[in-house]
């Protein structure tokens, strides 16, 4: 990991950590919560059941806030997953009534939480950019 990067993994990996830390009892009708407003955007996801969806959220969740914290995981992995992580996040967003003012991406209030959440988006991409040009000057 380049020092550049490490504010930004730091920040970033102890936050989602924390995330899927908290989400690991996760159970009953909070997992089902959870579950509901992400079938609605994935409804793939109905598959699992509510409590099977809250631990494996909780685990990936916990297995990213990781991965970003740990200095030998390389920043183009950490930058994909990151990417692919807030990227379902802002599908989230898309995707619940509520989240959007009608025929807009500016959010609601209720949106507002979720909407933040682009940030993750462009942190991985920068991760992933970095990486991938640091490697081409390099060579």
């Amino acid at each position: 990991m380049k020092l550049t990067h490490a504010p930004l993994r730091v920040s970033i990996g102890a936050f989602i950590l924390n995330s899927g830390l908290s989400k690991r009892g996760l159970e009953g009708e909070a997992a089902q919560a959870v579950h509901g407003m992400a079938v609605g955007a994935v409804p793939q996801l109905e598959q699992l059941g509510p409590d099977r969806f809250a631990k494996v959220l909780s685990r990936g969740e916990i297995a990213l806030g990781a991965a970003l914290l740990v200095p030998f995981v390389p920043s183009l992995l950490v930058g994909a997953a990151l990417t692919a992580f807030g990227a379902g996040l802002v599908q989230l967003y898309l995707k619940t009534p509520g989240m959007r003012e009608p025929n807009s991406l500016k959010p609601t209030q209720a949106g507002t939480g979720l909407a933040k959440d682009v940030w993750l988006v462009g942190a991985g991409i920068t991760l992933m950019l970095d990486a991938l040009t640091h490697r081409r000057r390099a060579l």
